[in-house]
């Protein structure tokens, strides 16, 4: 099928994740290293006609709006190139989010393209500190490798690939091959962070960014706003992008967050942001911790938690800081409680690398 277009890619293994499962595959060990709202930037593309490849990283479901039209045609909520495209594909350079990072897999989603989707695509991937010179490859072969050989798409439905041996190679940029043209809504890059840390053990940075390695792994309830958002960069832009659980209505009810450090550290201090949560913030917050050596997955009721912090009573659209209770032992986890429900912003786990 590569011969088809005339641009062999390697047939990496890789195994098909069913549209209802992939959530569930990737986002409990891995985050996605493209999304905007980590600092992922579109750098080039060779055509969006129809509609922009900045879409593509945009963290937020495609939506749509039936006979909307602009001055291009059809709005549509993705990246959509011309027709008769005379190259093998259409591409989009993109910068991930973080300093370089590994990939364990890949989701391409064609919501709402029917009769203009990608008909297939094949991601590459390449280190370097040079954005020109990544450019300047264009659609050539350049210097990326293959991270995802071609694969088939179909029309308004989400695509998602696990690799089978996922990468040890670090990479900062990947291109997106659309092949020969149409639309994607969205694309996801599923991966680790490879965080570069100051050669100063005893330097206090936030081992719970996603920049810095941390993944929130799960949680209780997330009803208007993902777990992943508590580790972003920023202060956001409003409640759309916090993690907030819905209403409860029994008694003693609390939700919870885990998230996984980005390395085993000496906790210092941390911050809880409640903002853009005005009326919808917790009416406190508590902080636990765990070394977490066992295998599977790390549950909230797991033998050796540790409270490190005392309660602290929120409030709304505000930074709270708090003191670390424990600074002498290692920990790997952090658990975010808040009391009974509602929306937090942020969490910074600001502590020592235990090296």
């Amino acid at each position: 099928m590569a011969d088809d277009y005339g641009y062999a890619t390697e047939a990496v293994p890789a195994t098909s994740v069913s549209a209802e499962y992939i959530d569930k595959t990737f986002k409990s060990t891995a985050i996605d290293l493209v999304s905007a709202t980590l600092g992922g930037e579109v750098l080039g593309f060779s055509d969006q006609w129809f509609a922009d490849a900045a879409n593509l990283i945009n963290p937020l479901p495609p939506v749509r709006k039936p006979g909307k039209m602009v001055y291009t045609g059809a709005w549509y909520d993705g990246w959509e190139t011309r027709r008769h495209n005379t190259e093998p594909f259409d591409w989009v350079v993109i910068r991930l989010g973080v300093s370089s990072g590994t990939v364990e897999g890949i989701e391409v989603d064609t919501a709402y393209f029917n009769g203009n989707h990608a008909p297939a695509i094949s991601v590459e991937g390449c280190f370097s500190q040079n954005n020109e010179e990544v450019l300047s490859w264009k659609g050539g072969r350049g210097g990326w490798e293959t991270i995802l050989g071609l694969q088939e798409c179909g029309p308004s439905q989400r695509f998602g690939w696990k690799l089978e041996n996922p990468t040890n190679k670090q990479y900062t940029h990947v291109r997106l091959n659309m092949y020969p043209d149409g639309g994607i809504a969205r694309f996801r890059l599923f991966g680790h962070a490879v965080p570069v840390f100051p050669e100063d053990t005893n330097a206090i940075i936030d081992l719970a960014a996603a920049q810095n390695g941390g993944v929130a792994v799960s949680c209780s309830d997330e009803h208007f706003g993902t777990k992943d958002n508590l580790i972003l960069p920023g202060r956001g832009k409003d409640m759309g992008d916090g993690w907030e659980t819905a209403r409860s209505r029994g008694k003693g009810h609390i939700d919870w967050t885990i998230i996984k450090l980005g390395a085993p550290a000496y906790i210092q201090n941390f911050l809880v942001d409640t903002a853009h949560f005005r009326g919808n913030y917790p009416q406190r917050v508590e902080l636990q911790a765990i070394e977490w050596k066992g295998d599977g997955e790390l549950g909230p009721d797991a033998e050796g938690w540790v409270k490190v912090a005392e309660p602290i009573k929120t409030g709304p659209d505000a930074e709270h800081p708090a003191d670390s209770l424990v600074k002498d032992k290692v920990f790997t986890h952090v658990k975010l409680i808040i009391v009974p429900d509602g929306g937090v912003k942020r969490v910074r786990v600001f502590a020592k690398r235990a090296v």
